[in-house]
């Protein structure tokens, strides 16, 4: 009888551990491009917007686009440098950016495909722009200890990039026609236009446009506005609808973990199978974002992107997130993150006008 009774206890506990282990299942699933890495980079904000944009083009009918990521990040280091020397050494030079610098660049340079520009040599496995971001900053501060500075330095800038990156093509063959990037770009028909940037700090009047004050918003990029609990709205109503979102938020809390695909803000962010079984989350508010971002808690120091909805075996709700480290994680480079980590870590999102709900639209005065 003894032994029967540990036969039931013993299956009752597997059954309760398998039940609370996290198994996901989809909710909603919004096409993308397959995961890529950004190797030993800070581009994460490139690869995030990037595939961003590739997800509103599969939207938009286009069949398998690909995007070169690097001729963005090209471009917004030639842009940085530009900032950099005019301010006299007074501004950010780094590898991050965020997601409006993409959109920028696709209103003033266009975009080329990945087959055109990979940036990197044939020979080179993974990206690495640790060496060529200490030699163009050395550079721009040398540039700097010149009373009057030439006009030569940014050829030699680019002559650098070049090195590095590989010459960029000035024009190149699509389906047998000759494009440049302004044409490739006009031929996808996407809208800089369409594209807003929102966020949420009590800082700065809600339903107001202001400029982020975060170190890679070197371009001073401005921000709508909304409550905390319209920003979760705005990404339901953008998941609902079949729109990704490109993500900038916070990735340093013990609760996330790219490794096992899961992004949490526990309670108890101490406990051994924080990764393994759902748990009590902390709760979020207007007042307690704010302090972390203020606290510097939070910071931006990645961008992915949200490609879809699911639940776990609780019926919790969670989101899906593309990352760009590669396949790694049984998730294969995808990872969850929970509402509370949500709330909390997002930075910002960006977001097709189409996806805003009409109330906050009317807010916004879009």
């Amino acid at each position: 009888m003894k032994s029967l009774i540990s036969i039931l206890i013993t299956y009752i506990f597997l059954v309760n551990t398998l039940v609370a282990q996290y198994r996901f299942t989809a909710t909603q699933d919004i096409e993308c491009t397959e995961i890529k890495s950004q190797g030993s980079t800070g581009t994460c904000w490139s690869f995030a917007t990037s595939s961003f944009l590739e997800s509103e083009l599969i939207r938009m009918g286009v069949s398998d686009p690909d995007i070169s990521e690097m001729f963005i990040v090209r471009e917004i280091y030639k842009d940085k440098a530009r900032n950099y020397v005019l301010r006299q050494g007074k501004a950010n030079f780094s590898q991050g950016s965020l997601s409006h610098d993409v959109i920028r660049v696709l209103n003033a340079k266009g975009i080329v495909p990945q087959a055109a520009y990979a940036g990197k040599a044939p020979s080179e496995k993974k990206y690495n722009h640790t060496e060529m971001e200490a030699v163009l900053k050395g550079m721009l501060d040398g540039v700097l200890k010149q009373k009057t500075p030439s006009d030569k330095w940014m050829l030699a800038f680019e002559k650098v990039l070049d090195v590095y990156l590989g010459e960029c093509p000035t024009e190149f063959m699509i389906d047998g026609k000759k494009m440049k990037p302004s044409d490739y770009a006009a031929n996808l028909e996407l809208d800089p236009e369409d594209y807003i940037s929102v966020t949420s700090f009590s800082h700065h009047p809600f339903y107001s446009k202001f400029i982020l004050e975060i170190p890679d918003n070197y371009s001073n990029g401005s921000y709508y506005n909304v409550t905390i609990g319209e920003l979760v709205k705005i990404i339901d109503s953008a998941a609902d609808k079949g729109y990704s979102i490109a993500w900038d938020g916070d990735v340093s809390e013990k609760g996330f973990s790219a490794k096992d695909g899961i992004a949490v803000l526990p309670v108890e962010p101490s406990r051994k199978d924080l990764f393994t079984q759902p748990g009590e989350e902390k709760t979020v508010t207007q007042n307690s974002r704010q302090a972390m971002f203020e606290s510097f808690a939070t910071t931006d120091d990645h961008l992915m992107q949200v490609v879809g909805t699911a639940s776990d075996s609780r019926g919790t709700k969670y989101y899906k997130i593309k990352n760009s480290w590669g396949e790694i994680s049984d998730y294969k480079g995808y990872l969850y993150m929970s509402r509370p980590y949500l709330l909390a870590k997002t930075v910002s999102v960006m977001v097709h006008k189409d996806a805003i709900p009409a109330d906050i639209l009317n807010k916004l005065e879009l």
